[in-house]
């Protein structure tokens, strides 16, 4: 008797879903929130300060820093690093900020910056605003990795601008008021694109650089400007102190 016929069973392809579990998960998007804050406020400690600086890496124009005691029950809606923001969006917030928390801002010249450089002079102009603050802070988080000395406590916290509902409010605050300024700095000195580029390092800063030269607010220990003055057989020291003198902050 003939043995019976074995059944050949097709082998099943492997799942396509589990191909796809094993594929990169898309990243959930990345807002601030109040949370560092709110545990802060339960344990005691009020009032609670976000600190963030604008204009690290201008060749031109000072650098800014911002200081913000949000208000708990009056939090304007929307708050973001603002880098995730665009120039409408970051006015209609910095307004609503200034309505509804404590608010300070300080500056860092041109001047400071290319005597001190512009890590120091950035953390010196961070301390100055949280110490302007109206009301003072019993903690500060400061955005990055380093802790500035500003008579309370100081929690250093990186990428605070995209975690730290305050820090987040600080940046807004400190890029408005840098890009008013420049936009101002731009009157004064036409031809240069202060009002589009806000004095960073893109082409067309570079073109009017090379055909007009540097600006009594260009930083002159950045190595673009530097060495253009080079160039033109100039020196820091030959140069009047009036003519490093910012124009004054809106």
């Amino acid at each position: 008797m003939a043995p019976a016929s074995k059944k050949k069973t097709a082998r099943k392809p492997a799942a396509k879903s589990a191909a796809k579990a094993q594929l990169p998960l898309v990243e959930p998007i990345l807002r601030p929130t109040f949370r560092r804050e709110r545990r802060a406020l339960k344990a005691g400690i009020f009032p609670v300060a976000g600190c963030d600086e604008a204009g690290r890496g201008p060749l031109a124009g000072p650098v800014v820093s911002a200081a913000v005691i949000l208000d708990p029950d009056r939090i304007p809606r929307g708050l973001n690093d603002s880098k995730k923001l665009d120039a409408e969006a970051r006015e209609k917030l910095y307004e609503k900020i200034c309505a509804t928390a404590q608010v300070s801002v300080a500056f860092a010249s041109v001047d400071r910056i290319d005597r001190d450089n512009i890590l120091r002079a950035s953390l010196w102009a961070s301390a100055r605003a949280v110490k302007a603050l109206p009301v003072r802070p019993k903690l500060v988080f400061m955005d990055g990795n380093m802790k500035i000395d500003c008579g309370c406590d100081c929690e250093a916290v990186v990428s605070g601008d995209a975690l730290v509902l305050s820090v987040a409010a600080a940046s807004i605050v400190a890029k408005v008021t840098r890009d008013r300024y420049m936009m101002r700095l731009a009157e004064a000195y036409p031809g240069y694109g202060f009002e589009r580029h806000m004095g960073y390092s893109v082409p067309e800063h570079f073109r009017a650089l090379q055909a007009l030269g540097p600006t009594p607010h260009h930083r002159r220990s950045f190595a673009p400007v530097a060495a253009k003055f080079a160039a033109m057989g100039e020196r820091l020291e030959d140069v009047p102190d009036e003519a490093l003198a910012a124009v004054l902050p809106l």
